[in-house]
């Protein structure tokens, strides 16, 4: 069977994440269960949908995941499930699978999305504010078990997005911001490795601190900040052995500056803004 992964805010204290497994288990018995991450801030979609683009495409294809993030648990908004390119994804219509939606789009990628209200697919008595256990949980076993997606419900193509932060242009290279905090204090931007074309990075500047761009952590002195690509190919900032977020004070949302510089063909280099005079 296709393995299943679980995203949620639910933290592993109280036993909402161990019945959602429970309930799996009794509708496809034996589908490997596996967990992404049940840590995601309570009732922040945007957090759960940026660790959902961080991730999905180091999983099998096939795999099906089952995401909870979901503070309109009750309401009239739909639960979907979707087929994005080779994953399937369940969960809330809140924009909490954007990225994915997203992802598959721009690729040219197969792209369903089902309305997920078929009662048959759900359990018996269905709660108004636990759809992790009684709707998502089941609708990912039954997709593992082999139900089709048609099957859970008509076909829509007005999913909610979220409309994430985009990088401006600057005569100097960029603005990003904030997107994600982990643990560590490292603080991803949304400036993409691939969107510098040509160029290479000559300094940042977030919270009027210069800090340099390196291509590992080591690189840094212990405490001393550093910038680089992270794992997803992200801008990050990072404090070596330390926390990057506490240091500079930043948040989601916080601005970050990018200089640039563009290689020429006889080798030079060229700063963003700066003028040639002949």
């Amino acid at each position: 069977m296709q393995p299943i992964t679980l995203l949620t805010d639910f933290g592993t204290q109280d036993g909402y994440v161990g019945v959602m497994k429970g309930v799996i288990q009794g509708i496809a018995p034996g589908v490997p269960v596996v967990d992404l991450s049940h840590e995601i801030p309570p009732q922040d979609v945007f957090q759960g949908a940026v660790l959902l683009g961080r991730h999905f495409t180091y999983f099998p294809a096939g795999t099906i995941f089952v995401c909870v993030v979901d503070p309109g648990v009750g309401t009239a908004r739909r639960a979907i499930a979707a087929q994005c390119g080779p994953y399937f994804f369940v969960g809330p219509d809140n924009g909490l699978l954007t990225p994915m939606l997203l992802w598959a789009r721009g690729r040219g990628e197969v792209l369903r999305i089902a309305n997920a209200k078929e009662p048959r697919y759900r359990l018996p008595r269905v709660s108004t504010v636990f759809h992790g256990r009684d709707i998502f949980a089941p609708v990912g076993a039954h997709l593992a078990a082999g139900v089709p997606l048609e099957a859970f419900g008509p076909l829509i193509d007005d999913p909610v997005l979220l409309d994430f932060p985009t990088v401006e242009r600057t005569p100097e290279g960029y603005r990003a911001q904030v997107i994600q905090i982990d643990r560590f204090g490292n603080l991803a931007t949304n400036l993409e490795r691939h969107a510098l074309r040509g160029e290479t990075i000559s300094r940042v500047i977030c919270g009027g601190r210069e800090i340099p761009f390196v291509r590992t952590f080591g690189e840094g002195k212990s405490g001393s900040l550093v910038a680089l690509w992270d794992s997803a190919d992200l801008l990050s900032i990072a404090l070596v052995n330390g926390s990057a977020a506490r240091t500079l004070s930043a948040r989601v949302g916080t601005e970050i500056l990018v200089e640039t510089v563009v290689a020429e063909a006889q080798g030079k280099t060229t700063l963003r803004g700066e003028r040639n005079h002949g």
